[in-house]
């Protein structure tokens, strides 16, 4: 019996979510993954998830009378680049679980278009932007946190499900330059209407009434300007906690907030982030303190630096006068699904159906959809047309951006399915076909 020849990848990069863990083994043996050491459940789970399956697209696929049907490539993509060129407002949206260069063709591709240009961030930390944009951010470096930080607050987010590895690496438990104790050398405080399992590890649990962030938030604001306030509690929670928390935040040598979609997705939106980097900035009246958000998908913060190089804006981008306008809310995907004002939509990397307003979904679902998709999902299983990718950061090369905008560069540790292309190289034929279509 031959024995397998095995081969280990070092220094692997994980494209799971915006951590980007870059200290992942990987065995590979006839070009299977047997085994990822030092990756978080889910990472590694992806890892394995691009070995060959039932649940894995390997040949382009056509909707014909309700039941797919295998295609070639060339018949594949001409009759979604046929899809493109006849609809008269096409949406590209997704784009945050691959790489940079497929992200640049997806920007090529919705100009030549004249579509609609999106990505996740519309439904998750677009907010941030939208407050960024407004007053700033004073933010810095993971490896800065590790090293430096004293105190973290984690506010509406649950690395322990969400980030695995965050709190290992970057936050909690690690121990850095100046931190050499690591846990006990630092002070974590949980801000969220529920008792997640990070709140259950934290030094200090401030349970706050759902979508009252904005007004605990400008609270710490006035107590930290000497303001006195006459209530006993605000937002669910004690002045004599409030002020716990503003005297913990004054006190430490480097502090800093980590926001998850708990405050981007509740009630204020954006309002929330303005008075979040706002208590920030106030904060280095008397210390030193910054703020990171947590980002999901683990190139969505690379999603929104390519279109914003090529565009100037980093998401909810309109093509269809030609050049480029930015206006989130008219020009994001929900909104204009809900509104019934897309004819076609090209999903990549992406999986709406699971999570957009059933509303908008049902929208999505009349008109053609093209879905680059590497294996079932909800949305793909409702395609007119399966083009199948290989897995960036798996099968392909490419570079992603870290939470804290720290590009890194992806590795390759296997090679993909006979005939299966990478995102890139399906954006580029399906460029060149439109093109052709359009007699440009």
């Amino acid at each position: 019996m031959a024995v397998k020849k095995i081969k280990t990848v070092y220094d692997v990069v994980c494209p799971f979510c915006g951590t980007l863990c870059d200290d992942l083994e990987v065995d590979v043996a006839d070009n299977k993954i047997i085994e990822v050491r030092n990756g978080c459940q889910i990472g590694t789970k992806k890892f394995f998830a691009s070995n060959p399956s039932e649940h894995r697209y390997e040949k382009p696929l056509i909707k014909v009378k309700g039941s797919f049907k295998e295609a070639s490539w060339d018949e594949a993509i001409d009759k979604a680049a046929d899809i493109l060129v006849k609809a008269k407002r096409p949406l590209l949206y997704g784009f945050s679980s691959t790489e940079c260069d497929a992200q640049s063709k997806g920007v090529e591709l919705a100009e030549i278009l004249g579509g609609i240009l999106d990505n996740t961030a519309s439904v998750c930390h677009g907010p941030t932007i939208l407050a960024e944009q407004d007053v700033g951010v004073p933010t810095s470096t993971l490896g800065e946190y590790k090293n430096r930080a004293d105190l973290v607050i984690f506010w509406g987010c649950n690395p322990v499900h969400a980030h695995p590895r965050h709190l290992s690496r970057y936050s909690e438990f690690v121990r850095g330059y100046f931190r050499k104790d690591g846990r006990n050398d630092r002070f974590i405080v949980v801000i969220d209407p529920r008792n997640t399992h990070t709140a259950q590890i934290a030094d200090l649990f401030i349970q706050v009434n759902p979508s009252e962030d904005y007004e605990l938030l400008n609270a710490i604001r006035a107590i930290l300007r000497g303001v006195e306030l006459d209530e006993k509690e605000i937002s669910g929670v004690s002045m004599e906690s409030i002020k716990e928390l503003a005297d913990k935040a004054k006190s430490c040598n480097f502090g800093v907030i980590f926001f998850g979609m708990g405050l981007t997705q509740s009630l204020a939106h954006h309002r929330n982030i303005d008075a979040a980097i706002c208590l920030t900035r106030e904060l280095n009246d008397h210390t030193k303190f910054l703020i990171t958000p947590m980002r999901g998908h683990y190139n969505v913060t690379g999603a929104n630096q390519v279109f914003t190089w090529n565009t100037g804006y980093p998401y909810s981008i309109d093509f269809s006068r030609g050049y480029p306008r930015y206006n989130p809310g008219e020009f994001s995907s929900v909104e204009l699904l809900l509104k019934d004002q897309i004819d076609a939509s090209l999903m990549i990397s992406s999986d709406p159906a699971s999570n957009f307003p059933a509303a908008s979904v049902k929208n999505m679902f009349k008109h053609p959809l093209i879905v680059i998709e590497p294996h079932q999902t909800p949305t793909s299983e409702n395609a007119d047309i399966i083009l199948p990718p290989a897995y960036a950061g798996i099968e392909c090369e490419g570079t992603a951006y870290r939470m804290d905008s720290v590009p890194l560069r992806l590795r390759k540790v296997k090679d993909a399915p006979k005939g299966i292309l990478t995102d890139k190289e399906i954006l580029e034929k399906l460029i060149e076909k439109v093109k052709e279509k359009k007699g440009e």
